[in-house]
């Protein structure tokens, strides 16, 4: 900020007296508005194989802190998230990726089928709009296939509980269509969501990079593919009808399929890779995804 001297003591005074709100209030301070706001921005898009943003190339250079909504929760452990995204932004990272998601568990977002903590969604809009305020864009994912915070062995779980579940298995998360139309609730929940620290959605907030189905996911009943092929259409093709800003991938971890050309198989760790369900190449030709992602564990793979 440029101050002439005639400005310089009342802008020192507005600053001084920010800093006491600040310190007598903590995280309040952000709620009644008096939080620096981050510079604008536009929705990052693609071009080709290009990401863009305003017609110019944008390059990803982020780390993955999946924690950030569940750590935003507790004022206590909330200076760490923004530590984090402090640092990401010394470093000259671009993007943060990071949980939209946490089912039945500690911390819940959703408490059961349908039914959402509004303290934590406060938590999810603090952490937005805390990146935006470090220039931080942000990949949210929408789900795990892991258990860890419920993923969706909470959803099959719930369903068997109220006696509307198909199956037990884990993969009926994908097949059953009880269980699709509480995961779609689910996700127009989140993309409709309207910000209670800026009033925006999420759908219409670029500060979100983009969305990210689910963690890793796999179908381990079908080695064809077919299964987990069909539920990453239904849903990509969903949220892309409510929106329409932002960019979609799957979070995959890369594992060639049935349906890859027999040359590429080799590349996965092992022949078992092959089997479980997902199709790195098949399932990103889906027409609503935007780009690709591959996880890579060096110390097992």
């Amino acid at each position: 900020m440029l101050a002439t001297n005639g400005v310089f003591y009342p802008i020192l005074g507005l600053a001084s007296c920010a800093a006491f709100i600040y310190m007598s209030f903590g995280d309040l301070a952000w709620d009644i508005g008096t939080h620096v706001r981050g510079p604008e921005m536009s929705f990052v898009g693609r071009n080709g194989t290009r990401f863009t943003v305003d017609g110019k190339a944008f390059y990803v250079n982020g780390w993955n802190s999946y924690w950030l909504m569940d750590q935003a929760v507790e004022e206590v452990s909330r200076p760490r998230v923004r530590a984090m995204l402090q640092a990401g932004a010394k470093m000259g990272l671009t993007v943060c990726r990071t949980w939209a998601f946490n089912d039945g568990t500690y911390n819940a977002l959703q408490m059961s089928l349908g039914h959402f903590d509004e303290r934590v969604f406060k938590a999810l809009d603090w952490v937005i709009e805390e990146a935006k305020r470090h220039g931080i864009r942000l990949l949210l994912s929408l789900a795990n296939n892991l258990e860890a915070y419920g993923g969706k062995t909470q959803y099959v779980k719930w369903a068997w509980e109220e006696g509307i579940g198909l199956s037990s298995s884990n993969d009926s998360f994908f097949f059953d269509p009880s269980i699709r139309s509480y995961f779609k609730t689910y996700l127009k929940t989140i993309l409709t969501r309207k910000n209670h620290l800026n009033g925006i959605r999420y759908k219409d907030d670029p500060t979100i990079f983009a969305w990210e189905l689910m963690n890793e996911p796999r179908c381990m009943s079908d080695a064809s593919g077919d299964t987990l092929q069909e539920w990453i259409e239904e849903m990509a093709a969903y949220v892309k009808s409510i929106d329409k800003n932002h960019l979609l991938t799957i979070g995959l971890e890369g594992f060639y399929g049935s349906t890859s050309p027999p040359e590429k198989l080799h590349v996965n760790p092992g022949q078992w890779f092959s089997t479980v369900g997902s199709d790195f190449i098949r399932n990103s030709r889906v027409p609503e995804i935007d780009f690709a992602s591959v996880h890579i564990y060096p110390d097992q793979w």
